[in-house]
């Protein structure tokens, strides 16, 4: 029997047939809150991403396991368990795992599922409650429904390629994704909140949902500010490097050391950047003094501030500008973000314990909560590590269990 979990959702369970990044994504955020998710793999070979290395986890030994970096940065707070789908004997497995769940996460084909009778409408016959989730590239209608897509590609297709990168006639200009794989990580998010607000729901009128969430629609909605710009303005957005289209001065400086983020917000911002760089006068020119002016005057403004930065260290700007309540930053690397003062204080870089590695290191849920705090207790699972204990939940007992692997089952 699972021990008993804490945090917001401690009460609800997940049947987890995704794969990949979108989908467990959604299925880390739930987990992180308390849901007990149990994740179905192939039998001996599991989710993709286990093998999507180097990187790999080392055991106590020092050896690589079979646990990838990928892997193991989107699966923490799951349990494992291998069931081969498209056998009968699995297809009704999974069936008592979902009579027994309140939300199911899938990121197959459009239709995929129904061949083995693991649809919304097949698993809603054996609980009428259940929030189901399918995760697609372009969703369960029209002309792409069939298509397969890849973070990248959704990327490309969605327009944030043609606003990320520096400009093309620029040095190193052309389009560029962006180094995180934003897409999938967005749509776990958009899917997070909707299983969160169907259960919700379903808490006042006792309904399930079928949630139907398209990669390509994430993509178009968190366009943002871009895709209102030329709503509004009717010009097509450009890859611009690191300047803000709409609010002036944001933009990377040169020091006389390396470089700095400036953020500048308002326009009472924008006087004590210019007091702290000894040109005062630059916040009263009506070139400069408002925000819609310094958008459209940019190509002036740049110029005289990239002088100014020129004349501090890194380390001296920084503090004179944080001390008059400029927004500003370095531009850190990977692990010098995981060293930073306020992200250890956060407790954001976790290391918990795990049955190969002795230990893996975890960077953790941001969220906090005051009465119901979240436990990171489980880590990501070794493959089919729980799949005695989930079909033990079940009432399939070890004989059973042990003709089940016989037969290739799970």
């Amino acid at each position: 029997m699972a021990e008993q979990r804490q945090g917001p959702l401690s009460h609800i369970r997940v049947l987890d047939l995704s794969r990949i990044m979108a989908g467990p994504w959604c299925g880390q955020i739930l987990a992180d809150l308390g849901a007990d998710v149990v994740k179905i793999e192939r039998p001996k070979v599991g989710d993709d991403t286990r093998s999507w290395g180097p990187p790999f986890l080392k055991d106590a030994e020092g050896k690589p396991t079979r646990e990838a970096g990928y892997f193991l940065s989107v699966n923490r707070g799951k349990r494992s368990v291998t069931i081969d789908l498209a056998n009968p004997e699995g297809q009704e497995i999974i069936k008592q795992i979902a009579a027994k769940s309140d939300v199911v996460l899938e990121n197959f084909k459009a239709g995929a599922l129904s061949r083995y009778g693991l649809d919304a409408a097949s698993l809603r016959a054996v609980n009428p409650k259940l929030v189901y989730c399918s995760v697609t590239g372009f969703g369960q209608d029209g002309p792409r429904r069939d298509q397969a897509a890849y973070d990248f590609m959704i990327q490309a297709m969605g327009g944030l390629m043609s606003v990320t990168g520096e400009r093309d006639d620029a040095p190193g200009g052309g389009p560029q994704k962006v180094g995180v794989p934003i897409v999938d990580i967005m749509t776990g998010m958009y899917a997070a909140i909707s299983v969160l607000a169907a259960l919700t729901r379903r808490a006042e009128t006792g309904e399930g949902e079928t949630i139907d969430l398209a990669m390509l629609d994430v993509q178009t909605a968190f366009l943002a500010n871009q895709a209102m710009n030329f709503l509004v303005g009717g010009k097509e957005p450009k890859r611009g490097g690191n300047r803000h289209p709409n609010i002036q001065p944001q933009d990377v400086f040169p020091c006389a050391d390396g470089y700095i983020v400036l953020a500048v917000g308002n326009d009472g911002q924008f006087r004590k950047l210019c007091e702290v760089l000894g040109h005062p006068e630059w916040a009263t020119d009506e070139r400069f003094a408002t925000n819609p002016a310094r958008v459209t005057n940019n190509p002036l403004l740049t110029p005289l501030l990239t002088e100014a930065f020129g004349r501090f260290s890194k380390n001296e700007l920084t503090a004179k500008l944080d001390a008059a309540g400029v927004p500003c930053g370095p531009i850190n690397t990977v692990p010098q973000v995981l060293e930073d003062a306020q992200v250890k204080h956060r407790r954001m870089l976790r290391h918990l314990p795990h049955p190969t590695a002795g230990t893996v290191p975890q960077v953790v849920s941001p969220m906090n909560f005051s009465t119901s705090p979240l436990a990171f207790d489980r880590p990501p699972p070794l493959l089919g590590q729980h799949t005695a204990e989930v079909l033990a939940e079940l009432g399939i007992d070890d004989t059973a269990q042990a003709a089940l692997a016989e037969r290739g089952v799970i």
